[in-house]
């Protein structure tokens, strides 16, 4: 099945308002710049977005939550370099907030797509993160219940690509990625080049294609950092 649409627009075109969608990336490191700005055009609102962080400038999520599309962000580090537009929403009260420790959201990405739906960690408990979530105790220590995250989409960067969506990921581009490949309903990936089947060694694949559904070959994909750094808005 080859899963290979033929351009960004296309392949975001069914999201949804009110949409739950998982974004990859640490900072601008992997995080999918041409899938988030065809996102911005389609123009879906009042969705939820999953992201390690809040954006920075005007470029990826940081345009969303400017363009006002996001209603609620669950992120572990709402702040960065230059995080005006989540900011300024979130003391206007236009945006929520759920804020996660980094480790804790990982593993409850993790869990969203190996099918766990709680999980205990001893993160967050006895703090204002952990109030009236579950609690229980093991060989004497407290853990807080954690449930799973799932999201109806999830956006990510990728590497390598081959029509049946197996990926690879650029150095530290492996990040939340793969995580949230695997725990989302559908999965689209741009990819920097896409290989004929069979281009990609097995043992290399970090991705594998089942939890593909769609990818684009982005070749000259943008970067986070260079673009807030020239001041530019992305095009």
């Amino acid at each position: 099945m080859n899963k290979r649409f033929a351009t960004a627009a296309e392949a975001v075109a069914d999201v949804f308002d009110g949409a739950t969608v998982m974004i990859g990336g640490f900072g601008g490191s992997g995080a999918p710049i041409e899938l988030i700005h065809a996102l911005i055009d389609a123009g879906p609102k009042n969705l939820t977005v999953v992201n390690n962080n809040a954006g920075n400038g005007h470029v990826g999520l940081a345009a969303m939550i400017e363009q006002g599309m996001v209603r609620k962000l669950i992120c572990s580090f709402p702040k960065s370099k230059d995080p005006k537009a989540f900011t300024d929403r979130y003391l206007a009260g236009e945006i929520e907030l759920e804020l996660v420790p980094q480790g804790t959201l990982a593993e409850r990405i993790r869990a969203g797509g190996a099918g766990i739906p709680a999980f205990y960690t001893p993160t967050a408990y006895g703090t204002e993160l952990g109030e009236k979530k579950p609690t229980a105790e093991f060989d004497g220590k407290p853990y807080v219940q954690e449930r799973w995250l799932k999201a109806d989409f999830a956006l990510v960067k990728a590497e390598l690509g081959d029509p049946y969506g197996n990926l690879t990921y650029r150095l530290a581009a492996r990040n939340f990625n793969p995580l949230m490949a695997t725990a989302a309903g559908k999965t689209i990936a741009q990819v920097s080049r896409l290989v004929e089947a069979g281009g990609i060694d097995p043992e290399a694949v970090v991705t594998p294609g089942i939890f593909v559904n769609r990818l684009v070959e982005i070749a000259n994909p943008r970067q986070e950092e260079v673009l807030n750094q020239a001041e530019a808005r992305y095009p």
